[in-house]
Parts: C-alpha cells; sequence; structure tokens
C-alpha cells in the first residue's frame, strides 16, 4: 500500500511541480 501511496502522492504533486524533487527522492 505504501508503494501505491507513494507513486499516486508524485503524480499528483508533478502537476505542481513538487512531484519532480519527490520523484528523485523517492527514486
Amino acid at each position: 500500500m505504501a508503494r501505491f501511496t507513494g507513486k499516486s502522492v508524485i503524480v499528483t504533486g508533478a502537476a505542481s511541480g513538487i512531484g519532480r524533487a519527490s520523484a528523485k527522492l523517492f527514486a
């Protein structure tokens, strides 16, 4: 579940631009 939640957060954040930073940290 944590993985799915994290992916949703990154996808949602990407729209705001924060997803890019989060994606780098998660990746």
